[in-house]
């Protein structure tokens, strides 16, 4: 049974998609305490990237700020596989949004309030956190952008 997060998931029109598979050597989320810290997560639906290359070049903006909610949803997917029930989140520490940047491109922030506005959306104040938006010459898979979260839970 679906707790109060993934209804309000359902609510905004969302499904929780099934944890994607590590691209490399490293699991996709990993727990210490009661922290959750995500890998990257790319903007992976059906175990593929609906769009590749640069921010501000083959990528708009706002392209981009959809991508960014889409690596949230599996951030939240990879906190779910280690921590059970998505209600144990107390709060969201940290997201670091990464954005394949054209050389010119400077909108990094608008496009990380993706993944940001997906998780106050969904968590309300528990989804209030500190951020990093950073511009990078290229990510795994041509990706545009990349996200990774931190989340401190409540002890079960």
């Amino acid at each position: 049974m679906a707790g109060a997060v993934e209804a309000k998931l359902a609510e905004l029109g969302l499904t929780l998609p099934d944890v994607v598979p590590p691209l490399a050597s490293y699991q996709p989320a990993m727990r210490s305490g009661v922290y959750v810290y995500t890998s990257g997560q790319l903007p992976m639906v059906d175990g593929k990237l609906a769009v590749t290359g640069k921010v501000g070049a083959e990528v708009t903006a706002d392209e981009a700020k959809e991508l960014a909610k889409t690596c949230a949803l599996n951030a939240l997917a990879a906190v779910k596989s280690v921590a059970g029930d998505l209600d144990r989140i107390a709060r969201v520490v940290k997201v670091v949004g990464f954005v394949a940047s054209a050389s010119d491109f400077t909108g990094q922030p608008g496009v990380v309030n993706g993944a940001s506005e997906l998780l106050g959306a969904v968590l309300g104040d528990k989804g209030v956190h500190a951020r990093s938006a950073v511009g990078v010459a290229v990510l795994p898979l041509d990706a545009p952008v990349e996200v990774e979260v931190q989340v401190e839970l409540v002890d079960a």
